[in-house]
């Protein structure tokens, strides 16, 4: 599989509050996908030169939980309208003390601890066993990495995708932390595993919110000690977004794009 040059193509950005308003002359558009709608129709317009598709993972009113979130229309959907590039901000816990509240980390690797999600587009017919090694994309790290100099970053790192929409118990935590993880989350997979699947390039920008529970001297997390975290970050998230989506390369040359090669599909790819 090779895609045709994405210089004229969508970026993509999955995100949530505070984000909403984040693009220029922004149009919603009615997508239909195999897997019932998105979250919302996505809205397509520019951010810093660049056609931007825009889906709120959660929906516009926040009525999706975690575990609700449709996240195969939503990728299937942006696909669609011809994105081939997706950022995917979201607000994380720490598991490290030195991790402070405000850092941006850029992980290259998942531990998927969630359950009962619908979870791959490969369910019918010959088993399609996809590489995933290397769950985020090479070239869309290395942008962020080019353009960090708006708040903190970590570049590298493990994050632990938990079921929620609780947290984490202080043991929880601390078995995390043990097992590598870096900073936790709720919503990271089974996105990042469809976005493989459709030969997407992914890149997550997670925003540390909270030290989580298991953290020496941390206290207990709470909904709105995150929203209020997360908000006063906002503004230095949105010139990142900014920032990346102006850099990404024009090309079709990274691995995430020719993740499918050789692979025979159980469906035909939008």
């Amino acid at each position: 599989m090779n895609d045709a040059r994405d210089d004229a193509s969508p970026i993509g950005i999955i995100g949530g509050s505070g984000l909403y308003e984040l693009l220029e002359g922004a149009e919603p558009v009615e997508v239909e996908t195999p897997y019932g709608p998105p979250s919302e129709p996505p809205r397509v317009g520019t951010l810093n030169g660049r056609r931007v598709a825009f889906v709120p993972r959660h929906g516009a009113d926040h009525r999706f939980p975690p575990h609700g979130v449709p996240y195969r229309a939503n990728l299937w959907a942006l696909r669609s309208l011809g994105v081939r590039r997706v950022l995917a901000p979201s607000a994380v816990g720490g598991l490290r003390a030195d991790l402070a509240p405000g850092t941006l980390v850029v992980p290259d690797q998942v531990i998927d601890s969630t359950w009962g999600r619908p979870w791959t587009y490969f369910e019918t017919g010959a088993p399609v066993h996809l590489g995933f090694a290397d769950p985020y994309c090479p070239q869309g790290r290395a942008t962020v990495a080019a353009v960090d100099e708006r708040m903190p970053v970590e570049h590298g790192g493990t994050l632990v995708v938990i079921q929620g929409p609780r947290f984490s118990t202080r043991a929880e935590s601390r078995r995390n932390a043990a097992a590598g993880g870096d900073i936790v989350g709720m919503t990271g997979m089974p996105e990042a595993a469809l976005a493989r699947e459709l030969a997407l390039c992914y890149t997550t920008l997670a925003v540390v919110t909270d030290a989580d529970a298991g953290v020496e001297a941390a206290g207990a997390v709470s909904h709105a000690a995150v929203l209020e975290q997360f908000s006063r970050s906002l503004d230095s998230l949105r010139g990142v977004l900014a920032d990346v989506v102006g850099a990404l390369p024009t090309d079709d040359e990274c691995t995430c794009r020719h993740a499918l090669d050789g692979l025979t599909l159980p469906f035909e790819l939008p």
